[in-house]
């Protein structure tokens, strides 16, 4: 008999398994400990257990042809984490932190979407709403797919990335997003993308409540609402629901990883 293991499952969350043996030990991935600065405390994390979650910077919210900009809202602001971003990735990805990207992108049918959250995009009911054609480019909107609801062509995602499409302004919520990041073996979250105050601090929150160590990356997100809202969520992220960063700190702390083991 084969008495050689072979791999079951995603690492670390993976088993060692042949024809008489299961190893449940699931391996630790080799730790990858960074000293960050945040607006509130120095962190000590690892990085070979974090991941970072880039959420809907998509046509639809960044781009000048997509439905917030149909709608009349200056997608200026949506657009500045599009730089930073393209600084950053290539970092993270380069020490196998996963990249996820946290698209809204909708069933054809819209079975699982409630009148509720079709009454956001179109309260009169004969406007341009979920799953609707822009008048621009016939795209429609938010639908998994659809040029409306593909990541904007100025953030290149590569083929390791992760893809998850959601259906509300939080992440988690019917979707695979928590089950992929404990398959992972991921505990802390990094957060980038638009808008800040809706559905990045809305996945934000859920994760937090899940469990994750959560950080928002000030220059890597935005949002297209007023400065109050802006100011408040950071306020309350920083209170409430984690630490505020910077990308370059980020980078810093990458380029000088922490040896000392915390001594």
């Amino acid at each position: 008999m084969n008495q050689s293991l072979r791999t079951l499952g995603i690492l670390p969350n993976a088993w060692m398994v042949n024809q008489a043996i299961a190893d449940i030990t699931r391996p630790e991935k080799t730790p990858q400990p960074i000293i960050l600065s945040t607006e509130t405390k120095t962190l000590r994390l690892d990085l070979a257990k974090a991941a970072i979650l880039v959420i809907d910077m998509q046509n639809d919210f960044c781009h000048p042809d997509g439905w917030l900009a149909h709608i009349g809202v200056d997608v200026t602001p949506a657009r500045q984490p599009i730089e930073p971003l393209n600084s950053l990735l290539p970092e993270l990805r380069a020490v196998d932190v996963p990249v996820i990207w946290i698209n809204w992108g909708n069933r054809p049918d819209l079975l699982n979407i409630s009148a509720s959250s079709l009454h956001v995009y179109n309260p009169t009911g004969d406007g341009v709403g979920l799953g609707d054609p822009l008048p621009k480019n016939g795209a429609k909107v938010l639908m998994a797919g659809s040029w409306a609801a593909a990541v904007v062509d100025e953030l290149p995602q590569l083929p390791a990335d992760i893809r998850v499409d959601k259906y509300r302004m939080s992440g988690f919520w019917d979707t695979p997003l928590d089950s992929i990041l404990r398959n992972l073996g991921v505990t802390t979250l990094f957060f980038a993308g638009v808008n800040a105050d809706q559905c990045v601090l809305t996945t934000l929150c859920d994760a937090n409540f899940l469990g994750y160590d959560c950080i928002l990356i000030k220059d890597c997100t935005a949002t297209t609402s007023p400065d109050y809202c802006w100011l408040a969520t950071l306020y309350n992220v920083k209170q409430c629901f984690g630490f505020l960063t910077e990308s370059q700190a980020i980078l810093t702390a990458i380029n000088h990883p922490d040896l000392t083991g915390g001594e």
